[in-house]
């Protein structure tokens, strides 16, 4: 059974840092596209990071130079690297996957292309 889980919101103020992780079962997560996608309340969900099987990644403009998605495949670990967050960064993080393919009808940032979603962490940041 494949599995995501989220780990490591928490409330930061604004500045700060925070780093949250997503632990993948049931992958071999080197063959997988994965992403990092936010909602906030009364939002519509919106995508954070992506990156590929070959590290090659995308960022939403919001997010660039602050934020740094990485992936450890040897763990089947997925993270976010938050730096410099603001309190428009509160959200619900969930992180999402779907196996590599070439062909695609939706771009990395797009949560129509992801199969596979975690149930989320909160990430709070205060002014």
């Amino acid at each position: 059974q494949v599995q995501l889980v989220e780990s490591g919101g928490g409330s930061v103020q604004a500045g700060g840092s925070l780093r949250v992780s997503c632990a993948a079962s049931g992958y071999t997560l080197s063959t997988y596209s994965m992403a990092w996608f936010r909602q906030a309340p009364a939002r519509e969900r919106a995508g954070v990071a992506a990156i590929e099987p070959d590290g090659a990644t995308v960022y939403a403009d919001s997010v660039k130079g602050r934020f740094t998605i990485s992936r450890d495949n040897t763990k089947n670990l997925l993270y976010l690297q938050m730096n410099s967050l603001k309190p428009e960064d509160t959200a619900t993080y969930y992180c999402a996957a779907r196996l590599y393919v070439r062909l695609r009808a939706f771009p990395p940032l797009d949560g129509r292309f992801y199969n596979d979603w975690g149930q989320g962490t909160q990430v709070t940041v205060s002014s």
